[in-house]
């Protein structure tokens, strides 16, 4: 199965800094040092001359045309009216120096609270705008069809993985999450042809993951990576990728805005699979309601 991977700048409606963000961990240092500049402030960019730009950038013009290439413009020209066109889309807050961007030294609760809201909001909304549906489409199938699902995550991942497998199993698909590396080989050890496997990794570059993924893909199973770094490792190993748009700030690298972001996908994914089949869905969901509702205190127990 050939591999399907999201990239955001195919898409008219995705946003180009997005891409850029999610391409800047596989650009050379000095590219790395443009792509910065042009995420910072893609007005500020698109005024500038290649010759300024290079210049801010401490780099030459053939690296801002390779920068320009690498993310799929055909040059500079392009680049400067994609950065205009995004700059006149993109909504700032009042206070754009706080609200997303990092949480300054000395910042009050106020101003920490504005800029948590603001850039986990912003990482719903870019995540769900870039995400392809048709890719989409295709995990869903799969799942669908699936004899039976695994899904890999570590750390903060692991926590989506577990929310992922929790939610599957409610509407009765057999799914099973592994938080131990040698649990989770074992198990992908055992997947064959018809079997999903899903490996969730924010950076893509967690070996752990990656390595697991590769024993469910050497096995027959279909293989799926949610990252936010589309030319990331565990692309490699993937059937289907789909990526998220997360920006971390001070204090939360790789944990908090990605962690929602990575949730977006897989809510956007399960209602995908329980629409497939609404009636067994809503009856598996209201059966394990019932389950569990004698273990909640309801007004009366309260009252008391």
């Amino acid at each position: 199965m050939a591999k399907t991977t999201k990239v955001s700048a195919t898409h008219e409606s995705s946003g180009l800094i997005v891409h850029i963000s999610g391409l800047l961990p596989s650009l050379s240092p000095a590219e790395q040092r443009v792509a910065r500049l042009v995420v910072a402030d893609p007005a500020d960019a698109a005024r500038r001359t290649i010759t300024d730009l290079a210049t801010a950038a401490e780099t030459s013009e053939a690296t801002v045309i390779r920068f320009c290439r690498s993310v799929g413009m055909e040059g500079y020209p392009q680049l400067r009216i994609r950065l205009a066109a995004e700059a006149a889309r993109r909504v700032e807050p009042p206070d754009a120096r706080v609200v997303g961007g990092d949480i300054p030294p000395g910042a009050d609760l106020a101003q920490i609270i504005a800029t948590i809201s603001f850039n986990d909001a912003r990482a719903v909304e870019e995540t769900a705008e870039q995400l392809d549906p048709a890719v989409c489409e295709q995990v869903v199938d799969a799942i669908t069809a699936a004899g039976r699902v695994d899904v890999y995550g570590a750390a903060a991942s692991g926590f989506v993985a577990s929310d992922f497998q929790q939610k599957l199993h409610r509407i009765g698909r057999t799914a099973f999450y592994w938080p131990d590396i040698h649990m989770a080989l074992t198990s992908a050890a055992l997947l064959g042809k018809g079997d999903v496997a899903i490996g969730i990794s924010h950076t893509g570059t967690t070996s752990d993951v990656i390595e697991v993924l590769q024993q469910a893909k050497a096995r027959g199973a279909t293989t799926v990576a949610l990252t936010n770094f589309p030319r990331s490792p565990i692309t490699d190993t993937a059937d289907f990728v789909l990526t998220t748009a997360a920006r971390e700030t001070t204090y939360r690298s790789g944990a908090m805005a990605s962690r929602l972001a990575q949730l977006t996908v897989i809510d956007c994914l399960f209602v995908g699979v329980a629409a497939r089949n609404r009636t067994k869905a809503r009856r598996a969901l209201e059966v394990t309601a019932e389950a569990v509702q004698p273990h909640r205190v309801t007004s009366a127990r309260r009252s008391r």
